[in-house]
């Protein structure tokens, strides 16, 4: 029996959380990127991050916390060989291999949502300005809260939107209230790197 493509469930977006790869236990990083889970999965999304710990660790944990949580819902792309360097709340590692090389994979995500970070998160962040992605920031010490608010570069990627930035967030439902209402404004594909004219 064969189905039709209008019975294929439909596809459960993944929103990538980036940030900090070592927070404070009980800090306000650790707290908001579990908090971030948490709603994104009760949202109806799954969260997908680089696997290891800190902000990525804490948001596959709040994905776990919640209510509408499935197995599958937390998914790692990881920058070496081993699954097992997943952190115990992923659901699905991926042994990518490509260690930072792999930031390009995470900002693929349908959105991208980041707390804090450094130049490993800041590299996330530009790669999903680049594919044309939503993305929101945290205003929190870090990357997040420099580009908070701002735009990466002048690149023209949604002429409709002429408000288009990365987009700040002052909490984590604040952040995950972004993504439910503009993701599927900014639905546009990056094309490929064009050579540019000279004058």
């Amino acid at each position: 029996m064969s189905n039709t493509r209008s019975e294929q469930p439909k596809r459960r977006p993944l929103v990538a959380v980036i940030g900090d790869a070592r927070v404070e236990p009980g800090g306000t990083k650790d707290l908001l990127a579990e908090e971030v889970g948490r709603l994104l999965v009760d949202a109806g999304y799954r969260v997908l991050t680089g696997g290891l710990g800190g902000v990525m660790e804490a948001a596959c944990r709040g994905a776990r916390s919640s209510s509408r949580y499935q197995s599958g819902d937390t998914v790692a792309v990881l920058p070496g060989h081993d699954p097992g360097e997943a952190n115990e709340f992923v659901d699905v590692a991926i042994a990518s291999g490509l260690d930072h090389v792999r930031n390009s994979i995470v900002a693929h995500a349908d959105a991208v949502i980041a707390i804090g970070g450094g130049a490993g998160t800041m590299s996330e962040i530009c790669l999903a300005w680049i594919y044309k992605r939503l993305i929101v920031a945290l205003r929190v010490e870090g990357w997040s809260g420099k580009i908070a608010d701002q735009r990466v570069d002048e690149r023209m990627r949604y002429p409709d939107e002429p408000d288009d930035r990365v987009f700040g967030a002052t909490s984590a439902a604040d952040a995950v209230r972004t993504v439910v209402d503009r993701v599927g404004r900014f639905t546009r594909q990056h094309g490929t790197i064009r050579r540019r004219g000279t004058r």
